[in-house]
């Protein structure tokens, strides 16, 4: 299935985090956070400007992003879990 968010909004897949700690131990899944770095798999057209016109996004498909902990809204399609948030929740583009 092929989603295409709406005007600002963005589609990410998380990155897995963390297996084990600098010192070598192993973090069990229960004591796992979320990781608050992601790909962005889809982008919408921008949003609206007070002229009407659609301004494009900062993010692109293929950008690897920073995102604060608690943004956007999990959504599962056909087993897969993405987050599907706004381009203001991103907080950094990593560049390669």
């Amino acid at each position: 299935m092929k989603l295409r968010p709406l005007h600002d909004r963005i589609i990410v897949k998380r990155l897995e985090g963390e297996e084990k700690t600098a010192g070598g131990l192993f973090i069990p899944d229960t004591a796992k956070e979320k990781p608050q770095k992601g790909e962005v798999i889809a982008v919408g057209n921008g949003k609206k400007n007070d002229e009407g016109k659609c301004a494009p996004l900062d993010v692109k498909v293929g950008d690897s992003i920073l995102f604060g902990k608690y943004a956007g809204t999990e959504v599962k399609v056909d087993g897969d879990e993405f987050l599907m948030m706004r381009e203001d929740d991103v907080l950094a583009v990593i560049e390669k």
